[in-house]
């Protein structure tokens, strides 16, 4: 028998066909035909050395009503080309899987819906079948609003909206209230479409917070605004409205972007600022209730609808730094009067202690000026002392109003706060509200006593320079055996003259004396309060004079019979 030769390019080609043939399948879906059925299972030939074995099962329904038969030919994964056994390992599971991962891309990539069902749940969500690839619905994404039971929607085939996909990772995230909310948001545009701005519409309380309620005017919601519910004052809806309530409503706007509606129920109402100028004239006394306390003021309802404010300045005429809460309290019912009323800005400005009489015009009828008083000592500064006087008002007794002979200071120190005191009243300013006392006043003669000698505050004095330095002078007052010290501050009114170095001993200086106390024969002189009282004195004389002269011609003048020159 003759040997058939193999030429080089015969033995090429057959390799060639050998190497397509046997091209590797692993990971590949490819078709097979079912070669036999063994029990659950079927044998498939998918070209391989060996045929592989796939459950029936992972055919489904076909499967299971023996549509797959020996012959029939089917899809299935590659998963090994030979396993252990020298099987071919293959699957159709994971077929269907590669089929539906192509299919879900196309529909991914156009933003279409898919198809799927909810059949199980996991850690943050549930696992929904999308013929065949398992993908993760977030429990954020199953409905619009959260819901307690999803038992109803489980194993029920519904649709679905794909948000990411990672064929990488295996990776499928889906939302089923994309779907609802791309709906209701196609309801809400019809739904607006047929609503106008001004329309009245019945609707159902379907939620109420602090700032309003939600009402569902049949498929869409609007707000209405609690300062939209009634013309007065409402604290809270619940005070008017209850969820599952119907009411009518008028549409006051639409934004046809968002599809956000705002409602109002107190436009269908008569508007009780209309003519409120002629309902509520200046100055005119009302009744009220007090509706709200801040801490600028009282709120204070003189209709339903209508309400006023009492600003805190406009509560007490004593009662200056004190929370409005501690003068009137909520639900009280007060008299006020109308201070101004603002129709445009829907603002009316009310007075509580105008109702009440002026505690300063009643004490300057019982109290006039010159009249002795008594009272408490409430309070000690540092220039004075306030007394408390009838009619809850305070005086105030200036340091230079306390004692003839003594100092303020000194005289300051005599008092303390709890002390009963009596003072003559000096001066009533209704408008700014102060009243003036004085204590030193009611010692008579006190104001024309003066030493053996003849000195008294007020007084002008010559005196004999005796010592000089840095502080100020020593002098020696003439025909008296008292001596002074003039301070520095005290030797000028110009503050480059206030040098004790001009002085020389021996020097007569005229001063004026500032305080004298005769007990202890101590005084006080000072030539800068003889200039003031000299310059005011020549203001004054210019001031009436017909001569012609200038201030300053007057002024050189003074100073000239001063120093004798």
């Amino acid at each position: 028998m003759a040997q058939q030769s193999v030429t080089k390019e015969d033995f090429e080609s057959l390799l060639m066909d050998s190497f397509i043939d046997n091209e590797p399948l692993e990971g590949a879906v490819v078709k097979g035909k079912v070669v036999a059925i063994e029990k659950d299972l079927a044998i498939v030939d998918v070209g391989l050395k060996t045929e592989g074995r796939v459950a029936l099962k992972e055919f489904g329904q076909a499967g299971r009503d023996g549509t797959i038969e020996v012959g029939s030919e089917v899809e299935v994964y590659v998963d090994r080309v030979e396993n252990a056994m020298g099987e071919a390992v293959l699957s159709r599971e994971k077929a269907r899987r590669e089929e539906s991962w192509v299919k879900l891309e196309e529909f991914y990539n156009k933003n279409e819906r898919v198809e799927g069902t909810i059949f199980n749940q996991v850690k943050g969500g549930f696992t929904v079948d999308l013929d065949g690839a398992v993908a993760f619905l977030p429990r954020s994404q199953v409905d619009i609003r959260p819901i307690r039971d999803i038992a109803p929607l489980m194993n029920v085939p519904q649709p679905f909206q794909i948000l990411k996909m990672d064929k990488r990772r295996g990776n499928i995230v889906v939302s089923r209230r994309a779907i609802l909310e791309e709906s209701r948001a196609e309801q809400r545009s019809e739904i607006v479409q047929q609503l106008e701005e001004g329309q009245v519409v019945e609707g159902v309380v379907k939620n109420i917070t602090d700032y309003g309620a939600f009402v569902d005017l049949g498929g869409i919601d609007g707000l209405l605004h609690v300062t939209d519910i009634a013309w007065r004052r409402v604290n809270h809806p619940t005070e008017v409205l209850s969820i599952g309530e119907t009411i009518k409503v008028q549409i006051i706007r639409i934004n046809q972007e968002s599809h956000r509606i705002s409602l109002g129920m107190k436009q269908l109402q008569a508007d009780p600022w209309e003519g409120i100028e002629a309902k509520y004239p200046v100055d005119a006394r009302f009744t009220g209730r007090v509706t709200n306390i801040t801490d600028y003021g009282a709120f204070v309802e003189l209709e339903p609808g209508i309400e006023g404010l009492i600003h805190v300045s406009e509560m007490s005429w004593t009662k200056k730094n004190v929370h409005p809460g501690k003068i009137v309290s909520t639900s009280q019912e007060v008299d006020v009067m109308i201070l101004e009323v603002d129709p445009d800005k829907r603002r009316i400005s009310l007075g509580l202690k105008q109702t009440l009489s002026n505690p300063w015009e009643s004490f300057v009828e019982n109290f006039p000026v010159g009249a002795t008083v008594e009272g408490e000592v409430k309070n000690k500064t540092e220039f004075g002392l306030f007394i408390g006087l009838e009619g809850d008002v305070d005086g105030m007794v200036h340091l230079s109003d306390l004692d003839w002979q003594k100092s303020g200071e000194q005289a300051l120190e005599d008092y303390n706060r709890g002390d009963i005191v009596q003072a003559k009243v000096l001066d009533v300013d209704v408008e700014k509200e102060r009243i003036s006392l004085g204590i030193k006043q009611l010692a008579t003669g006190e104001v024309t006593d003066t030493g053996g000698d003849g000195i008294r505050k007020g007084a002008v004095v010559t005196g004999t320079v005796t010592e000089v330095n840095d502080g100020g002078i020593e002098v020696q007052i003439a025909d008296s055996e008292m001596t002074a010290f003039i301070r520095r501050s005290d030797l000028s009114r110009d503050r480059n003259d206030q040098r004790p170095e001009r002085f020389s001993k021996g020097e007569k200086v005229d001063a004026r004396v500032t305080q004298y106390d005769r007990k202890t024969q101590r005084i006080q002189l000072s030539i800068k309060a003889l200039e003031i009282a000299e310059e005011k004195e020549a203001v004054a004389n210019y001031g009436s004079s017909d001569s012609g002269a200038s201030l300053g011609d007057i002024l050189g003048a003074a100073l000239k019979d001063r120093s004798g020159n």
